[in-house]
């Protein structure tokens, strides 16, 4: 007899952030969802999300403002389509979010439906940041998921890392995803899912890099598994680096909400004196690649390890209102943010690339979706304007759960499938090896493919790559998973990807700055790379 899977469900979601616990909720009144989740449920990007979420709630803005400021921002490279559709359905995902019981920030109104404050962020004409003082994505990430594990439809499998999806060819069926193996890390073994369909909602890969403000389970984890799968991704060359993290040594690379300079605050030198009028109209309004490559330049000119937000001119009632988080976060660390200011380096942030979707979230794999900052949608190009991000995992998971009901995937006769096998494996006795490399990758993937690059850079970082993928290769074969292992593993082939990536764009666009290429192209096209078959 064959063995019989460990869970099995209609629809199997990687990731337990917005979007994947969007589209859990959406679909869980029709189907048996499982929803996997790499650590505690809180520890992912919504959690730490600070900002708030971009849509036309003012009288005054419109939708095709919201579509011209993020076509601006994406640096010529935005798929018109998509953006049009996320903005189009920006204002129903929210008033989802409300009717789910997420409490955004209000004010006084002339009648009695609710008014709410509005932020003003990076590359916005217009306020449409609705916003939870400065920790929107706790409101979301507790709301949601206190929901999710009421539903009796929803299983979520805490602390489970997905090792690789289960395809077709893998196991003798049709093309297609039909689950995935999944490793306990309290049992320390690999588990069978299987899935009448997969939704990958794990993220973006910013552990690439040295500093990042993303928690440490941003690995790319299900770019690197839809790759190993067949899937196609794009515009990967383009990492967000946001320009604002906390420099401390004990803030862990502590986020510094854009929502800071749409309320005033301003970046300085060590001198105090102001620096970004010289680089852009808007000053500290301007698109996140610009503010970056500003600070960094202007560290690199000055020798300096730091510049400075400074939001001391305003009240501190305004400041302690607007941004309760911050301020305690900052005391905490000896700085008082109304009297001082705050020492800010960029850390990498976001990944605007990922698997390629079309508009149904659905990837080339059949019962494969992407949701989130894993997919490339085509709505961030070249640069991801503020705030679009948890609108994108809201409005993309809405139309994952309506494609995935119209199909109505059935799991009955999948129940069936290859164990995972390691007869032909030990125990690691040099998790050294995994701990140097894993400090290797992220140290020159900071220093040779970050803020700005060179042709020489990345074919240096290249060479790494293929000699780490080969050491790491061989470890893989030869010695049981852990989470460190298939954390590295995937970390190793998303580099892969982005420099191949950003070797191939001959040109400087939006988050990718090349020395070699300052110029720009006058027909831009995305970046799309097809593994072999």
């Amino acid at each position: 007899m064959e063995p019989v899977a460990n869970y099995q469900c209609d629809v199997l979601i990687i990731g337990s952030g917005a979007a994947g616990l969007t589209t859990a909720l959406q679909l869980a009144d029709n189907l048996n969802v499982t929803v996997l989740s790499k650590g505690p449920l809180t520890e992912g990007s919504t959690f730490y999300a600070q900002g708030g979420i971009a849509a036309v709630f003012d009288e005054n803005d419109s939708i095709e403002s919201h579509i011209e400021d993020t076509l601006i921002a994406g640096a010529g490279l935005c798929d018109p389509e998509a953006v049009k559709f996320t903005t189009e359905n920006a204002r129903a995902s929210l008033q989802w979010l409300i009717d789910a019981g997420v409490g955004f920030d209000q004010v006084e109104s002339k009648d009695s439906n609710p008014a709410y404050h509005l932020n003003r962020e990076g590359g916005h004409s217009h306020r449409r940041i609705l916003h939870a003082a400065d920790a929107t994505g706790k409101a979301v990430q507790t709301t949601l998921q206190k929901k999710a594990m009421e539903h009796p439809n929803i299983q979520v499998l805490e602390r489970y890392n997905a090792v690789d999806l289960i395809t077709g060819s893998r196991i003798g069926k049709p093309d297609g995803c039909y689950g995935a193996y999944v490793w306990s890390r309290q049992k320390e073994q690999v588990e069978t899912v299987a899935a009448g369909c997969v939704v990958l909602a794990t993220g973006g890969a910013s552990k690439v890099y040295q500093y990042t403000s993303n928690p440490d389970i941003a690995s790319g984890d299900g770019i690197a598994m839809a790759w190993r799968a067949g899937c196609s991704v794009a515009n990967m060359e383009f990492n967000q680096f946001h320009p604002t993290c906390l420099f401390h040594p004990n803030a862990q690379s502590f986020l510094l909400s854009e929502a800071l300079r749409g309320e005033g605050a301003l970046l300085k030198r060590p001198d105090g004196t102001r620096f970004m009028p010289d680089f852009h109209e808007s000053a500290e309004l301007a698109p996140r690649d610009v503010v970056a490559r500003a600070i960094d330049f202007e560290m690199k000119r000055l020798g300096a390890d730091c510049m400075y937000l400074d939001i001391s001119h305003k009240p501190k009632d305004f400041i302690q209102h607007h941004f309760p988080t911050i301020m305690e976060k900052c005391l905490s660390l000896g700085i008082d943010i109304s009297k001082q200011p705050m020492p800010v380096v960029p850390a990498a942030h976001y990944t605007c690339g990922g698997v390629k979707t079309d508009m149904n979230a659905a990837t080339d794999l059949p019962n494969l979706y992407a949701v989130g900052e894993v997919a490339c949608t085509g709505l961030h190009g070249a640069n991801r304007m503020a705030s679009n991000s948890l609108l994108e995992c809201l409005v993309f998971a809405r139309a994952a759960a309506k494609d995935i009901l119209s199909k109505r995937p059935h799991q009955k006769a999948l129940n069936h499938i290859p164990g995972w096998d390691e007869s032909q494996v030990g125990n690691s006795d040099e998790e050294v090896i995994i701990q140097h490399n894993w400090h290797e990758l992220r140290l020159f993937m900071w220093d040779y493919v970050g803020i700005v690059r060179t042709t020489k850079r990345l074919e240096r970082a290249l060479h790494r790559i293929q000699l780490l993928q080969r050491e790491i290769h061989e470890y893989y074969s030869n010695f049981r998973v852990s989470n460190n292992l298939l954390e590295l593993r995937n970390l190793v082939q998303v580099s892969e990807l982005i420099v191949r990536s950003a070797i191939s764009r001959k040109e400087s666009r939006g988050l990718h700055y090349t020395l070699d290429y300052p110029d720009t192209l006058p027909d831009p096209q995305p970046t799309v790379l097809t593994p072999k078959s």
